[in-house]
């Protein structure tokens, strides 16, 4: 497995990484035996850089994979978030906090949950827009000091919070939604974590499983499933992200991949201090998705990507109205 580098703070994980979101809750039922399975995969591969948060499920997620690395933690880059808070009595309630007691609290929590003594990546999972970024990531640094965190990281923050937070303490890493049809970072966020010595991880590079060319029809996804209320997957707005998948498979079908590999093959060639973390909670979507790290793109590939799927293609926010003042803050 090649690695990569996120940051100029030593941070070294798998260049490739495994997003556990979806083991546990937002799309569709989940299987607890497969999961694990696929997590143990994941490690044998050299899929390392395992993320996860205290929000999914809630809880849910971090004691999953609690007790999928017993045995296991010293072979793993842990990163886990906090900052989302749920409301216990309606799930679909969240609010923001980076309020200092808030961060140590989850951080115990989280602590407790993936049965380990320290996190590797620790990350706020949204901006508290009540909380001033210098106060929140002071009490993180604390977290560093005292040995609970080894690196911080922040998640969907802005240009001008990025040099708040790393006039406070080195962040090792910005976490934000990055793929063929989110291509946001590019305005400044990306030139910004560079600039600071920020590494990024793309998180939902296949489009939460749009850009795969496996969802062709609204009624695919499950009663339950979080993309059914997204406006990228409703309406107009599906018939267009098909057509565009369309040209993203037809492209794929002649380089001899699948149009999941290329989409991450894209990612990944946008940078070397780049890291995608697709998700999966099965074994076969894990292998074919770390195959896209032998599909190597030259420069007409990467032109010819930008001709049929240029930024900006994609139809629809890519969170609901309510959601998107969260993001890039």
């Amino acid at each position: 497995m090649h690695t990569r580098q996120l940051g100029k703070y030593g941070l070294t994980v798998s260049a490739l990484g495994l997003g556990c979101m979806g083991m546990s809750e937002f799309y569709g039922a989940g299987d607890d035996a497969e999961s694990i399975a696929t997590l143990h995969r994941s490690i044998e591969l050299g899929c390392t850089f395992l993320d996860t948060a205290d929000m999914y499920g809630p809880y849910k997620n971090e004691e999953l994979l609690g007790r999928a690395l017993k045995g296991k933690r010293d072979q793993v880059v842990l990163a886990t978030k906090f900052g989302i808070v749920r409301d216990p009595k309606n799930a679909m309630v969240r609010s923001i906090s980076g309020k200092p007691d808030y961060v140590r609290n989850s951080c115990e929590g989280s602590l407790k949950r993936l049965g380990i003594e320290v996190i590797d990546l620790y990350y706020q999972h949204r901006v508290d827009p009540d909380t001033p970024i210098e106060d929140t990531v002071g009490a993180m640094a604390q977290l560093v000091k005292e040995g609970k965190v080894r690196y911080l990281g922040l998640s969907e923050a802005g240009a001008k919070t990025l040099r708040r937070a790393a006039a406070v303490h080195p962040i090792a890493a910005l976490q934000s939604e990055y793929s063929l049809w989110s291509r946001d970072p590019e305005d400044d966020i990306l030139a910004t974590c560079r600039e600071l010595g920020i590494g990024f991880v793309a998180y939902s590079p296949l489009g939460r499983g749009f850009l795969c060319g496996e969802i062709t029809r609204f009624e695919d996804l499950a009663a339950t499933d979080y993309r059914r209320f997204s406006p990228r997957f409703q309406g107009e707005n599906f018939a267009k992200n098909l057509a565009l998948v369309g040209r993203i498979n037809s492209m794929a079908a002649s380089k001899g991949c699948t149009a999941s590999q290329l989409a991450l093959a894209w990612v990944l060639a946008q940078g070397g201090d780049i890291v995608p973390i697709p998700g999966t909670k099965r074994r076969t979507y894990l292998e074919q998705n770390l195959g896209a790290l032998d599909v190597a793109l030259s420069a007409a590939d990467l032109a010819e990507i930008e001709r049929i799927a240029p930024k900006g293609a994609a139809a629809g926010t890519r969170y609901p109205e309510s959601m998107m003042s969260f993001v890039n803050q």
